[in-house]
Parts: structure tokens; sequence; C-alpha cells
């Protein structure tokens, strides 16, 4: 057998540890009612951890129990008032004789825990898991059931305006790293039973919990479905945030445009809940992943919909004019420079010419140096700390820019054409898709610099085509424009007046189309009817008072005198 194949064969077979073996072996075992043993089998899986506690207390002051818990991931005072205290108590129901296991744990359950998260578990292994997040476990000599407390109480930024998606006008609240409380924000805004979320636990060993929210009645029951089972297929042993599932659940992983719209925003995952995507939460991440996603979303903002529909159209076209600068300003410089200077008008001409008349490289490694020395500025802004960065961004671009045009090492109309793409990168919204017209801009540079504007026009063309070839779950990535769509295209380059948008995004197959009345839309659409529909309403209402009375009846006498 070849090695390759005999590789390939290894690398699909599942490998098992021996902790996964113990794990697995542990799965089926369950409490014989024996505290001792209990205690055996917790302390044998938590090793010695200082902020791992166990308490061991007499439940009604007769039966022997023990409670193990993480000190610093719950709330101590719940713990003393609502479970510790209560359970200690002597109940005065409670005979000498012996106790029914059964007639035990229904009285513990139902009358004598003040928590509304306590539950019955059997299986070991359930119970470690539950003290791993952040429960608590208490176990009663005589019973075969532990119970299974939520005391989870982990300390939490608040919630703050976005870092990244900053707006003038909207709502201010972002995301924050717990999934109980980014739930809570989303249904906040959709307070209806047709929002549903459903969890599943993803990592061999982080546990962590990831949540798919959709709009029932309105979302695809297939797109759902798939992304269900996407999720359900990954296999690794953590989950830190949600661009790891991101990676996992793409459809073309080497595709350098964004297949997963991500965001930290609630209102914009509540739109998009109701246009019938799906969102995806992760416990730990202040970021929601919102699929499908098209290539119009990421140069879209929330303030495009909160701002009149004139004003935010403008702005919507100066983003595209801007995220075409950031990717071929640079390569038509140098196409234009190095193959058809003939292009340039005359006195311009002249002026580059003398700019670069004591630059000694050719204008391609002239604008590729500038360029990779602004990707290791940016970069280095970013990493450094805030105080400091924001100084170096400034005195970085002013000091390195002026000091390489008095050098001779790069001309005057190249500083300028490359600070023009960084400020249109800017300009784009969403920091991934600005990344992939970044990380295009360099091979347009070489051949540009190779070809001149014909490899400018190959290249081009290359892009529209693997964009006209992706797909994100299904959905072509230019929709609405390819395929084309006359609803759709009236938010797609500029934005129509919300009382147009009346049917939601075709391509996504909604269950429920219709966004706005029919009935609305044609009032919307005619105010001016409305307005003497009103006086004619107002009208009426002074004749049926005898506010006009006296008028009819000037008319009518003059009639009769007449």
């Amino acid at each position: 057998m070849p090695f390759s194949k005999w590789f390939s064969q290894k690398m699909k077979q599942p490998q098992v540890t021996t902790s996964d073996q113990n794990k697995n072996d542990s799965n089926d075992e369950r409490i014989n009612g024996n505290v001792e043993d209990t205690i055996s089998y917790i302390r044998h899986i938590f090793g010695e951890n200082s902020d791992f506690s166990m308490r061991r207390f007499h439940v009604f002051g007769r039966f022997s129990a023990v409670m193990f818990y993480y000190s610093n991931m719950i709330d101590q005072g719940n713990l003393n008032t609502d479970i510790l205290k209560p359970l200690m108590l002597v109940n005065p129901r409670m005979k000498k004789g012996n106790v029914d296991p059964k007639r035990m744990k229904d009285m513990l359950i139902n009358e004598t825990l003040y928590h509304s998260e306590a539950v019955l578990e059997s299986q070991l292994s359930m119970l470690v898991e539950g003290i791993l997040r952040g429960q608590t476990v208490v176990v009663v000599e005589g019973l075969d059931d532990a119970f299974l407390i939520g005391t989870r109480n982990i300390e939490k930024r608040n919630v703050d305006q976005p870092a990244t998606e900053q707006v003038i006008r909207g709502p201010r609240e972002g995301f924050i790293e717990l999934l109980g409380t980014n739930i809570a924000l989303i249904r906040y805004r959709l307070q209806t039973p047709d929002l549903h979320v459903r969890t599943l636990e993803i990592g061999q060993r982080t546990k962590s919990k990831v949540a798919i929210c959709h709009m029932q009645g309105i979302a695809n029951p297939e797109l759902v479905e798939e992304v269900r089972q996407r999720l359900s297929l990954i296999d690794i042993d953590a989950i830190l945030d949600s661009g790891y599932l991101e990676q996992f659940i793409e459809d073309n992983h080497l595709s350098p445009f964004p297949q997963v719209q991500y965001t930290e925003r609630p209102d914009k995952v509540a739109a998009n809940l109701l246009e019938g995507r799906v969102a995806i939460l992760v416990d730990g991440s202040p970021l929601a992943l919102v699929v499908p996603t098209t290539f119009n979303q990421f140069y879209q903002t929330v303030e495009d919909y909160t701002e009149r529909f004139l004003l935010m159209s403008a702005i919507r076209l100066a983003r595209l004019v801007a995220l075409m600068f950031s990717l071929v300003f640079p390569s038509l410089y140098v196409g234009i420079i190095s193959y058809n200077p003939e292009l340039i008008p005359t006195e311009f001409a002249v002026a580059v010419a003398g700019g670069r008349a004591g630059v000694p490289f050719p204008a391609v490694i002239e604008v590729l140096v500038i360029e990779i020395s602004m990707e290791v500025l940016r970069e280095a802004t970013i990493r450094l700390p805030q105080q400091v960065g924001g100084a170096l961004s400034i005195v970085g671009v002013l000091v390195i820019g002026q000091a390489a045009v008095a050098a001779g090492f790069a001309s005057p109309i190249t500083v300028v054409i490359i600070a023009l793409t960084t400020i249109g990168s800017f300009a784009t919204p969403a920091y991934n898709a600005a990344l992939a017209l970044r990380f295009l801009r360099f091979p347009l540079i070489v051949m540009a610099g190779v070809f001149g504007l014909y490899g400018i026009v190959v290249g081009l063309i290359l892009i529209v085509n693997h964009l006209l070839s992706l797909k994100s779950f299904g959905v072509p990535y230019l929709s609405p424009l390819v395929p084309g769509s006359f609803q759709g295209m009236k938010d797609l380059f500029t934005r129509g007046p919300l009382w147009s948008l009346k049917s939601r995004p075709a391509f996504l197959q909604p269950k429920d189309l219709r966004r706005l009345d029919e009935s609305v839309v044609e009032k919307l659409k005619t105010p001016g009817d409305h307005m003497d529909s009103s006086s004619r309403a107002q009208k009426g209402r002074e004749d049926i008072t005898g506010e006009g009375s006296s008028t009819n009846n000037s008319d009518s006498s003059g009639d009769n005198t007449g």
C-alpha cells in the first residue's frame, strides 16, 4: 500500500486517548446511594484544586450529605441562603424512623430547596459537567439521585457601546461574553414567541455552549437544519470564540472573501433574523455569526436604515467608491505609469515625471514597498497599547512618508496614492471584507507591473468570476445582483425608502415573504390623499356638531328669496 494512502486512512481513524477511554467508561456510572463512594469518584476526577470546594453537612440534622462546587464560579450568598440553610434546618414533619428515599427526594426538591434551577441527576459524568459549568452538586446518603443546582455567577463586563461598529444614530448596546445576556438582548428587541433558540455543546474539553437563533415562520427550515448539521459535525477539543465555528461552517475555505458575517450589535442580529437569516452565538464570545451572507452586507451599516434614504444612499455610494479605491487604485497607478503614460494629462505627467526623477526603483517595486510598510505600520498600531498606538499612526505616516520622499526612496504621487488607498480601506465597515481587499491588492499590483492594464483587467475578471462561483449556505454570494432581483436592487447600491422594501430577500427563500402590508404602502405613497381624507373627516364632524349650520342656513335663505 502506498504511504500516502496509508497515511490518509490513518488520519481518518479516530484517535482514542486514555482520558477519552476513561471518560467513556464513566459515562454509564451512576450514584449508588453511598456518599463516600461519590466523594472518592469526584476527588479522583478533580484532583487537588485550590478553588474546588467540598462541604459536608447533615440534611435535616440526620442524613449525611456533601456539596461540591467551584468557589469562584458561584454566588456564595445564594448558596448559603437558598440551598444550605433550608437543607440543614430540622423539618418537624420528618419522623425519627426510616424515611422512604422516594419521599425524601420529593420533599427536598419540591418543599425544601428555595431554587428554581434544581434538577435530579443520577449519572456521575453529568454531575462532573455540571460542576465544571458552575453548578452546585448536592449528594445525600441513601439517595440514588443527586441534586444539580444552577448557582453559576461569573463576573462580567457591563453592556456597553460596540467598539468595532460605532454609529451616530442607533442603539448603543453591544454583546458581551455571556451567552445568556446576549440572548436576552436579542429577545428584548424581538418580543415574540416566534424567536426560537436551540443550544448544543461543541468542544470535547471546553463544552462550549452554542446557540442557534432563528425566527419560526420566517426562516427557511432547510437553512436552519443545514446550520445545525454543520455545527454538529464539528469535532474539536476547544471552541474559544465564534471565529472557530466560522472556519468550520463556511462553504469555501480557500476564498479570501468572508462567507459568514459577524457582528456585536443585537439590533443588527435582530434585523437579520427578521429577514430570514440564522444567528449563531457562542458562550464566551461577544461576536455573533449571521448566515447566510452576501457581499453587499459588508458595505452596509446600521445607519443606512436609521437615517433618511436619500442621504444614506449617497453615503453608501461613497463607500462603494472607497471600496474600489482600496482594491484597484495602486495597481491602476502602476499600470498607467509603467505602460500607458500617454493616458495622463500632459501637465500632470510632467509633475509626475519630476517627482519620480530621483527614484531608483520601478513603479511596481516602489508601490509594493510602500504598501508593505503601511501594512506593517497598521499592524503595529493595532498591537500597541491604546495610549501609544494613536501617536504612532500619526507620527509614523507623517515622518516616514516625508522622509521617504526627501530621501528619494519614493515619489510624492506614490505616497498620495497609498494614502488614498489606506483611507478607502478604512471606509469599508466590515473589517474582514476590508482585509480580503487588502490581500487581493498585492496580486493586482504584481499583474499590473508585469502586464499593465491588461493584467488589471484579467485580475478583476478572475476576482469577479470567483465571486460569481461563491456561495454561502447555498445562497449566491452576489445576490441580489446575480441572480437579479428587482425588489433586492432597491437595497443594493442605494437604499430605497422603507415603505418600498415591502418584501424580504427572495434569495433567502423565507416562509413569509411579505414584510409590509400593501394597504400601508399605498397610503404612504400618497400622503396628500391622506390629508384630504382627514380634512373631509374633520368637515363631516363639523357638520354633525352644527358648527357650519349658519352658513348652510344663509345659503338656503338666499335661494328662497331668489
